[in-house]
């Protein structure tokens, strides 16, 4: 309903808001929201205070600690902000820092040749929005402390423990730091505990621990020798420290490289290679003039260094971490478009020069990017002064020269490694060209089978193989695709299962071993390819999980060694080239009996057939028949494969959605994928002195029995 008077506007509706004001009144544009996110960007804003004195060579250990009371601590061994006073300002260095926007030591690049804090407004915000802050900064032999509420500058009355509900007098004519101790002369750095505004933040916004460590990770990796200690004493359920206090410090001192080396989760194609350079570009500032008191424009040089790790994996995912003056960029910006265009021009030029020996002719499609980043791992690094980032929360870079400069420091470096004349770098440069160019075939190849596995009406032709024995139900919810071994059971099969809604395909012997093969050679395999092409997803990177043709993928196979193997060599498959169906819990494993007992009728009682799933399933049925008084025909029948099985056993024990048991095939979390890796690796790769290791290990505590137990 309008209005009945109309509204004037006029100055007197115009509002200023002072000082710390605009930050309370309108926090996510500081620090992108209120939720956990914002949190724990404030918390980044006070650490990434102290990475900057560790950055520029005067501090070498920082210390983080959660308190119960929602409070954090960190502390390091820096030079320790000024506490002299600021001229012109009346007030402390410390004050100034933490009071005023746009103030700090990072402006001129006197102090700091390239920072992370570059808008001086990061210790200020996190004072605003803090119900309490305590800084403590040692220096000159002495501890000068502050306290602040909201903001406004003052002195808590503490009892036992600090608060900030406690008492609170701000200074009315004059600020005072106050000191509180003596220390040596050496011992010097800032010391800042905060407590997040419960006005500001929800009352259940809580720190991301597993967040918090994984930054601190990349912290250490990034400024080498830099020791980074994380102490939680919050008792949160789910946590490390949920048992009681927990402490974890990362040191590294191989930079990039063991960053790269930490992040990259299948096994390598290729050494991780290091590439390092620099770049000039000239950039225009706003300087004051002292004699005239106003901004003019001047031209500077800026220096630009990069520094770059990346390797190639036997996967298909792509892993890009970029930073800019040890600042994360999770979005990228003009350094991560720089090493993208030096790669694709690089490796492009390498392929087209070795286009006989990798048998690419101008038939093949044009490499793409995406063949290229397929496996990669990389950690894009540079730092120069004052970088322009697209917001406070600076995740995207926009320094626009950058991405020349890095574009031609990564043309030069990676030119150099992948001609390299060392023999073993030879090899390695091989495979890496091979793998981008199977990629490029395998992308190809899976868009095309993708087109062609669609499932068929009536009126046309179906493309996918023969042997397929396929459901009439077209309800993904629904259907099952069992993928049999050996032809014997598949006949067994096609008599047990139902038709309307369970799907065969029958593979032959034991199907490729695709941990070792290359792309190409997995896509020219009958078995494989017929798996691909029946689920009718795609593979790798090209793998639609949405478009599988089928809702569960089952695996039916004998109950032996080989049946095992053949097991495995289908999950390295699903695992390796099909991984989103394993991680939407679709692929499961079959159960088959192991032996079959034919109890004799005893009174009323008709004779029947009990099934035992494992050798002691065997035992306790055996047992229980005696103390009931009950005689089985001697001897037990043991399965040696699917096909000894009629139709009706088939249904009732494997097939039968009501009677059956199934094994679902799960990936939960990254901890359990880098362990899958591991382990694929181990049991399927090329290196066979592990494999031997682990069998010679294992083999006195396990027996044939205990395979599929």
């Amino acid at each position: 309903m309008p209005p009945s008077k109309k509204q004037e506007y006029t100055a007197r509706h115009l509002s200023v808001l002072e000082g710390l004001e605009a930050v309370r009144k309108r926090p996510g544009m500081y620090i992108g929201s209120t939720d956990s996110r914002g949190l724990m960007h404030c918390l980044w804003e006070i650490i990434d205070n102290s990475v900057d004195e560790a950055t520029e060579g005067y501090a070498t250990k920082i210390e983080i600690t959660l308190f119960p009371d929602g409070s954090v601590k960190v502390s390091d061994d820096g030079r320790g902000i000024p506490v002299d006073e600021v001229p012109g300002t009346g007030a402390s260095g410390v004050e100034v820092v933490y009071t005023k926007l746009h103030a700090g030591g990072k402006f001129d690049g006197s102090m700091y040749g390239s920072a992370g804090g570059l808008h001086g407004v990061g210790a200020s915000v996190v004072n605003a929005l803090s119900e309490r802050l305590d800084v403590a900064v040692r220096r000159d032999g002495k501890v000068w402390e502050m306290s602040f509420h909201r903001g406004e500058p003052g002195v808590f009355k503490d009892g036992r423990t600090p608060k900030p509900d406690n008492p609170f007098t701000p200074f009315t004519t004059q600020s005072e730091l106050q000191v509180t101790g003596k220390v040596a002369k050496k011992n010097t750095g800032t010391t800042v505990r905060y407590w997040a505004d419960p006005e500001i933040f929800p009352t259940d916004t809580e720190f991301d621990y597993p967040h918090l460590v994984e930054r601190a990770r990349e912290k250490a990796f990034l400024v080498p020798g830099l020791e980074i200690v994380i102490r939680d004493e919050r008792g949160l359920p789910g946590t490390p420290g949920e048992e009681g206090p927990v402490e974890e410090v990362f040191k590294y001192d191989g930079g990039v490289v063991d960053f790269v080396d930490h992040l990259a989760a299948d096994a390598p194609v290729s050494r991780t290679m290091h590439i390092t350079g620099s770049g000039t570009f000239t950039e225009t500032v706003q300087e004051l003039d002292t004699k005239s008191g106003h901004l003019k424009p001047r031209e500077v040089e800026r220096n630009c260094d990069v520094d770059i790790a990346l390797r190639w994996g036997n996967g298909y995912d792509t892993r890009e971490e970029s930073f800019v003056n040890i600042i994360a960029t999770p979005k990228g910006g003009t350094h991560l478009t720089g090493f993208e265009a030096g790669l694709v021009k690089t490796v492009r030029a390498q392929i087209e020069s070795r286009a006989r020996q990798l048998k690419v002719t101008a038939r093949d499609p044009r490499i793409d990017k995406d063949d290229i980043l397929a496996g990669l791992t990389a950690v894009i690094a540079v730092r120069f002064p004052e970088p322009q980032f697209e917001g406070q929360t600076k995740e995207v870079l926009g320094t626009a020269p950058i991405r020349a400069i890095v574009s031609k420091v990564v043309e030069e470096g990676l030119t150099k490694e992948l001609t390299s004349s060392k023999r073993d770098a030879r090899t390695e440069n091989l495979r890496i060209l091979e793998k981008i160019v199977a990629e490029m075939r395998a992308r190809v190849a899976a868009r095309t089978q993708k087109e062609i596995s669609r499932r068929k009406n009536a009126l046309e032709t179906s493309t996918l193989p023969a042997k397929l024995a396929d459901c009439r139900s077209e309800d993904i919810e629904q259907t099952e695709l069992f993928i049999v071994e050996g032809d014997s059971a598949l006949g067994t099969a096609k008599l047990a299962r139902d038709s309307e809604f369970q799907a065969l395909l029958p593979i032959r012997g034991k199907i490729l071993n695709v941990q070792k093969a290359s792309p190409s050679d997995i896509l020219k395999n009958q078995e494989v390819s017929s798996i691909i092409q029946v689920v009718g997803a795609g593979s790798g990177r090209t793998f639609d999980v949405d478009a599988a043709r089928y809702g569960k993928v089952i695996f039916m196979t004998d109950a032996d060694v080989d049946g095992a193997h053949i097991r495995t060599l289908l999950l390295t498959l699903f695992f390796r080239y099909m991984r989103p169906l394993v991680e939407a819990g679709r692929v499961y494993a079959a159960v088959p009996p192991l032996h079959r007992v034919e109890v004799a009728g005893k009174g009323r009682k008709k004779g029947e057939y009990i099934y035992s799933y494992s050798e002691a399933e065997l035992h306790q049925i055996l047992s229980r028949l005696e103390k009931q008084g009950r005689s089985y025909k001697e001897p037990i029948q043991r399965y040696k494969g699917l096909g000894e099985m009629d139709a009706d056993q088939l249904a009732e024990t494997t097939m039968d959605p009501n009677q059956r048991t199934l094994r679902r095939i799960s990936l939960e979390d990254e901890q359990a994928l880098r362990f899958a890796e591991e382990t694929f690796e181990l049991l399927m790769g090329s290196e066979v002195a592990p494999r031997k290791d682990f069998i010679i290990d294992g083999a006195d505590d396990i027996s044939r029995e205990q395979i599929d137990a």
